[in-house]
């Protein structure tokens, strides 16, 4: 995990490059966007919605090189609506994010 969570600091790093600011903009936007996709596939009831806001979790874990949402989102896509031990490594992933990336 140390290294998944290396790739992920320097992939934010390279794209704000010298701008701190931008740094913590980049965090905050996905931290934001990784909350609210979790939530969406917390509250999704059918097969449709769940594979919208795992593709979307996917997507999200490829564009910033977060391999372990990646695999937890295929793992989503593999299961069936609110699949209680994805949903629950999912609020982990969101806690220690938030954790490692707060102040």
């Amino acid at each position: 995990m140390a290294h998944e969570a290396a790739d992920f600091d320097a992939t934010l790093a390279a794209a704000a490059g010298d701008d701190p600011a931008l740094l913590h903009e980049l965090r905050a936007a996905f931290a934001e966007s990784l909350a609210q996709q979790v939530d969406l596939l917390r509250r999704a009831r059918c097969d449709g919605n769940w594979e919208v806001a795992a593709l979307r979790l996917k997507g999200l874990g490829s564009s910033f090189h977060a391999p372990e949402l990646v695999e937890l989102a295929d793992r989503a896509l593999d299961g069936a609506p609110g699949e209680p031990a994805v949903l629950r490594k999912l609020a982990a992933l969101c806690e220690r994010f938030a954790a490692r990336h707060s102040g």
